[in-house]
């Protein structure tokens, strides 16, 4: 029996699935981020507490953006929706304003060495998911 092209392939399957648990992992950090208690803050260094409490609303806005649009992609992206590369653009504009704040403005928390590899992965997997997914809808996998 023979593939056609619009049929996804076991590759497209395991890509879906672990896209979907990278945003959950994704997810479980916005929660445990924002919904930091008192006594866990006082425990962070001083540069990470001043981060932490002087982190804009919009940062916060950015980063649950990046997370749910992602998250909602990899769903899309299971379901074979074409939504999905609308959502991981949408994910990954607020993925970059949320990193660019990191990266550029922020003053507290200096990202270099290892603090730039989860940073760059989830750029680089954003990116890659994004591309996937335009891929599968130009392939006819999506619909």
């Amino acid at each position: 029996m023979e593939q056609t092209s619009n049929r996804p392939s076991i590759t497209f399957w395991i890509i879906s699935i672990l896209a979907l648990i990278w945003n959950i992992m994704g997810l479980v950090a916005y929660v445990g981020q924002t919904f930091m208690s008192g006594e866990i803050h006082k425990t962070l260094p001083k540069p990470e507490q001043h981060y932490f409490s002087n982190m804009p609303a919009w940062i916060t806005a950015a980063f649950a953006t990046a997370v749910f649009a992602g998250i909602f992609g990899s769903l899309a992206l299971l379901f074979k929706k074409k939504m999905a590369n609308f959502l991981f653009i949408i994910s990954m504009i607020a993925l970059l304003v949320q990193q660019n704040y990191n990266f550029f403005i922020q003053d507290y928390i200096e990202i270099h060495g290892i603090k730039l590899i989860l940073p760059m992965a989830t750029i680089t997997i954003g990116f890659f998911l994004l591309w996937f997914s335009y891929k599968m809808s130009k392939q006819g996998v999506l619909n």
